[in-house]
């Protein structure tokens, strides 16, 4: 079995993950709902990973990191818990619908939604965004990087944009976190959404929003904290104040173990060794006739997501998907990446595409070895 589809989970993970899950799930108790050294070693593995996850984001503190199940539940929070209705938001084509359906649900509760369309190669033009912000406009709700394409927008240049407007900018790091720099004071973004199970080398289950000092938001859930258990209303300290009931400590302490992972291996060079793979992947497919790579692939020093996406002349992706699978062994993910707007704009609605993403746990062998496989269903095709 060859393993690309990373950008959906990161299915090897470092072994020191999996023995520290084994390792919580015999030792740790419930953190915060009592005194006794279960639920404070379960409270201190908590906060220690929230420490690492502030110094890998920039964030100013680490009571400013609640953790969630994953990205999806982080947007929610923050896009159901700052806008109110009249506020205008700008969003864009590259989306995921982690992003999209909760804009598009509070857009029927008022707020105002402008989509910002992506061009032939996925990207988005900065001009149009700033040209999109008006006197009502309340923040910018972006991606790091398309989970079709792998372009990744330049959070710093977005961030700027948005403090000379005096706007906020909320990122969706799902495909980033772990693979490209985010550093929230340096790049002026307000709010941080991301997953534990992708780059980042962490169990599924685990993510969590990074949220800027003084930015209030609302509760999506509510419920026990462990603290002020006698107030009425949820604590509305952070991080309790987008925390309810119990943290899944167990897939935070596998979280702690990947981020010390990550430092310890580099997450510069291990960006390295995926791109490299990604780049001889690109570099043998598109010389295959009838072949189309969707997005942009033309500055190889611009930083991206390790992704490649394709289709094989009129086949249809789930079919070339099924092929690589069932003959080469090859698992890749087909369809439509829950990313509608980006395939509208390619005009692949129909047909989808196959989406190769790349780990530093591929090799260059499996690269090969997927190069062959598209170069024969290419000649089939054409049969």
């Amino acid at each position: 079995m060859i393993y690309f589809d990373n950008a959906a989970t990161t299915l090897h993970k470092p072994a020191c993950v999996m023995e520290a899950v084994l390792s919580a799930m015999q030792q740790l108790g419930n953190a915060g709902r009592g005194v006794h050294e279960a639920s404070l070693d379960a409270a201190r593995i908590i906060y220690d990973t929230r420490m690492r996850l502030a110094e890998l984001f920039g964030a100013e503190s680490p009571e400013q990191v609640a953790f969630t199940a994953n990205s999806t539940e982080s947007l929610n929070i923050a896009i159901q818990g700052i806008f109110e209705p009249g506020d205008h938001v700008i969003t864009t084509q590259m989306e995921h619908n982690s992003v999209l359906r909760p804009l598009y649900f509070m857009e029927s509760k008022g707020v105002k939604l402008t989509i910002l369309p992506a061009d032939s190669s996925g990207n988005i033009s900065l001009a149009e965004l700033e040209a999109a912000i008006r006197p009502d406009t309340r923040a910018v709700v972006c991606t790091h990087a398309s989970n079709l394409t792998g372009n990744a927008n330049d959070l710093s240049a977005v961030g700027e944009i948005c403090k000379k407007h005096g706007i906020l900018l909320i990122a969706d790091a799902s495909q980033t976190a772990g693979v490209l720099p985010i550093d929230m004071q340096e790049m002026h973004v307000d709010v941080v959404c991301f997953t534990g199970h992708k780059s980042l080398l962490g169990p599924q289950g685990t993510g969590g929003i990074c949220v800027r000092k003084g930015l209030k938001i609302r509760p999506l859930l509510m419920g026990g904290s462990g603290v002020q258990s006698y107030r009425k209303v949820h604590p509305e300290e952070m991080p309790t104040a987008l925390e309810a009931g119990t943290l899944n400590s167990h897939g935070i302490a596998g979280l702690h173990a990947a981020l010390g992972y990550l430092k310890e291996q580099g997450m510069e060079r291990l960006r390295a060794q995926e791109l490299a793979l990604m780049w001889q992947f690109y570099d043998g497919v598109s010389a295959i006739n009838r072949v189309r790579i969707l997005g942009d692939f033309t500055d190889r020093s611009r930083l991206r997501a390790p992704i490649v996406s394709l289709n094989i002349g009129a086949y249809d992706s789930g079919e070339v998907a099924d092929e690589l699978a069932e003959h080469y062994g090859i698992l890749t993910r087909s369809g439509a990446h829950c990313a509608p707007l980006m395939h509208e704009a390619f005009g692949t609605a129909d047909q989808g595409a196959v989406r190769f993403s790349f780990s530093h746990s591929n090799t260059r062998e499996e690269v090969e070895s997927a190069i062959r496989a598209v170069r024969e269903l290419a000649e089939e095709a054409g049969i």
